[in-house]
């Protein structure tokens, strides 16, 4: 009963003080923004760890934030070998492959309609394949290692970054393309001093979306087939041991890993789109 006392106390101690920063006059100030979510967040691990030790919950069904920190701090090697095999190796190489893949496909697709009409339906059917089943194929194809991963994760990357990439090419308007063509400019001059720069904001769209799907498909597709390392492999085997701050401890792993990806995309796309009036 003390515990889950101290945890309403807790909520309500953190409810107040981002209720004080929420409402301060220095409210818009870089600081106050980064520090109301992660008073949020504390407040709810805080809330975490006492109702699990007031309520004697059983590490298997819901270990303690101290127990996942203590695993983080223990198995610090395995972590980073299983970050390595499974984010650098798998998600961020089938990320570069599928962004880059879609970027041709779209500028190819943009000289033709009847090539737009064809290639989006193929887009939205392979993005609506189920992972569970394209995954194990991919494994039979190209070995248990890395690039079977890669291959999913190009797949399940490829879709959402054409559709935008499409619907960005063709958002310039009608008299903007007739400037250029009056300055005598082709099709490729106007492509990359118009319609590109012009659709750099869908881009970025499709490219943000991309960096969760491309975690999820990475660490999904190691539970088909992988090596003795990655996070979707440790997970797997971790929840068979009954090892739940293991697995745990690689969601967090991935969670940080996954918010540093989508920052990284959204600092990128400030200093592209400057010009953009939703970056102002």
């Amino acid at each position: 009963m003390i515990y889950a006392l101290a945890a309403l106390v807790v909520w309500a101690l953190g409810w107040w003080i981002n209720i004080r920063l929420s409402n301060g006059m220095r409210s818009d100030e870089r600081v106050v923004r980064v520090a109301i979510p992660l008073i949020f967040g504390l407040t709810i691990v805080l809330m975490w760890e006492l109702l699990v030790i007031g309520f004697e919950v059983n590490p298997v069904i819901l270990p303690a934030p101290s127990s996942i920190i203590e695993r983080l701090g223990m198995e610090g090697p395995r972590l980073w070998a299983d970050f390595k095999q499974t984010i650098l190796k798998g998600a961020l190489s089938g990320y570069v492959i599928g962004g880059m893949a879609a970027l041709c496909v779209a500028v190819l697709a943009d000289r033709s309609d009847f090539l737009t009409r064809g290639i989006l339906p193929v887009g939205g059917f392979m993005a609506a394949l189920p992972i569970v089943g394209t995954a194990p194929i991919f494994v039979k194809w190209l070995g248990s290692d890395w690039e079977s991963k890669a291959a999913v994760v190009a797949v399940m990357v490829f879709f959402p970054i054409l559709v935008n990439t499409v619907a960005g090419l063709r958002d310039t308007a009608a008299m903007q393309r007739d400037l250029m063509r009056t300055y005598g400019a082709g099709y490729w001059p106007t492509l990359l001093k118009l319609r590109l720069p012009a659709a750099m904001p869908f881009i970025f769209n499709g490219l943000k979306i991309a960096t969760t799907l491309a975690l999820i498909g990475a660490i999904v597709a190691e539970f088909f087939g992988s090596p003795t390392v990655g996070m979707g492999f440790r997970i797997s085997t971790s929840f068979g041991q009954l090892a739940l701050d293991m697995v745990w401890a690689e969601i967090v792993v991935a969670a940080i890993a996954g918010s540093a990806f989508y920052g990284a995309m959204t600092l990128i796309e400030k200093r592209v789109t400057f010009w953009h009036p939703s970056q102002r």
